[in-house]
């Protein structure tokens, strides 16, 4: 795919007239997907596809784009010519951007990072038997994607990374469930197995006859699936300077007023994962590692070079939206192994859904319990809990009621395929909280 995407770059580029700014990206996948039903493979296939994206910037105006590439190198420049030509009679029309950043980078760099995962004929020989008998219900993909970016200023990247996930969930015969996803770039079948068996003996305590607690603050401890679910709420309305600067953003209170979160929390983008590019759509390259939140102080927030612009700050090449790429929050020193002793008697919770802010300004997040959630009674569990909706603030369980963090670092891949198979993925530790609010 990389001859594909130098093919059509060298000919593009070469091809731009005076005055014309041109930034290019590839996205790519050679994919296995395998449907699962009952633990039997229902359906298997494999996804090659790959599209090539446009942004022409013109006189200050900027038009975008993407096409669809079909692999044949002399078929992909007709479709791409016809592209750019279509864009150049659109951009003229369109109104000039007062904090358009021209792709000018003229970094390059080529980053493939090669995993060890199981051939698609190997696949069912390896997740169906340590199943069993148990019904599940799930999806495994795993292959190579690609994404390249070039500009008109002679920038180009190229990245390669390979990586698999099995998103699954075990039903009892009530239908009761318990989720989960086990991810990476490299297979490991005893680790997978001792995953497997987790969230089998999780599904069998599911079985007991559930219990109903009132609304109230509980002492809670997060597994790290739920605390992705969290921390992918810093997307939206967190870390980005923008939002900051709007007062759109839960972390406002951070910058402005002082507040501050538990000493026990720190976040960073960090890309040393391989899971996601370096480089951002303008061919910009952001640091290794960007210390976003450090022992509960807000360090700085991601900057793209349109706001470093607007607002006249330094920008961390962050992705235009502003939105965290590679997060990873920081190990702690709970040993998994002790994590019920810790919690004593309270909830335990194993997945959180339906998330949105309630008070953004104020960092207040909603959303349900769901799957395999618990009632815990001294450092046993006793009982599956009906769904609860919580609403509560990351200055209250993120700040002051952060008791103990996980020593082990769980990958939580996004498995969306609306456009591809997506890259990034929220490494995060589990969180043993004083007190959570569980509302209705």
């Amino acid at each position: 795919m990389e001859k594909l995407f130098k093919h059509i770059n060298d000919t593009i580029m070469a091809e731009l007239r005076e005055g014309e700014h041109l930034g290019l990206s590839f996205g790519g996948e050679n994919s296995t997907f395998t449907r699962i039903n009952a633990a039997k493979v229902r359906q298997s296939g494999n996804v090659d596809e790959a599209d090539l994206g446009f942004n022409l910037i013109i006189d200050g105006k900027r038009s975008t784009s993407s096409i669809s590439l079909s692999g044949d190198y002399d078929e992909d420049i007709v479709r791409a010519r016809t592209e750019l030509n279509r864009l150049r009679d659109e951009v003229v029309q369109l109104p000039e951007d007062p904090y358009l950043v021209i792709p000018e980078s003229k970094a390059s760099s080529s980053s493939k990072k090669h995993g060890d995962i199981p051939a698609p004929e190997d696949i069912p020989g390896k997740i169906l038997p340590p199943m069993g008998d148990v019904d599940l219900t799930g999806i495994w993909a795993s292959g190579r994607v690609y994404q390249g970016s070039s500009n008109s200023s002679g920038g180009y990247h190229w990245f390669v990374s390979d990586s698999f996930s099995l998103d699954y969930s075990l039903i009892t015969p009530s239908e009761k469930m318990v989720k989960a996803t086990y991810a990476g770039t490299t297979w490991d079948q005893i680790a997978y197995e001792a995953f497997l068996a987790d969230s089998v003996t999780k599904l069998e305590l599911m079985s007991l006859p559930p219990k109903k607690i009132e609304p109230g603050n509980y002492r809670t401890y997060i597994a790290s699936a739920g605390v992705s679910d969290i921390l992918s709420m810093f997307s939206w309305g967190g870390v980005s300077e923008a939002a900051i600067r709007q007062s759109e953003s839960c972390l406002g209170k951070m910058r402005n007023e002082g507040k501050q979160l538990s000493p026990l929390f720190s976040l960073s983008e960090d890309f040393r994962s391989g899971f996601s590019p370096r480089f951002n759509g303008n061919g910009e390259v952001a640091p290794e590692v960007t210390t976003l939140i450090d022992k509960g102080d807000l360090v700085q927030a991601l900057v793209s070079s349109r706001t470093a612009k607007e607002y006249g700050v330094e920008s961390n090449f962050a992705s235009e939206g502003e939105s965290l790429r590679a997060p990873v929050m920081a190990a702690g020193d709970l040993e998994e192994k002790d994590i019920l002793e810790a919690l004593g008697t309270g909830v335990y919770l194993s997945n959180l859904h339906y998330l949105n802010w309630s008070d953004m300004i104020g960092g207040r997040i909603t959303g349900m319990t769901r799957y395999a959630c618990f009632w815990v009674e001294d450092g046993e569990i006793v009982a599956p809990i009906e769904n609860m909706r919580f609403d509560d603030s990351i200055y209250s369980f993120m700040g002051e009621n952060l008791e103990q963090v996980t020593t082990k670092l769980h990958v939580n891949p996004d498995v969306g395929t609306y456009d591809g198979r997506e890259l990034n993925a929220i490494i995060c530790p589990g969180v043993l909280l004083k007190s959570f609010a569980l509302t209705l």
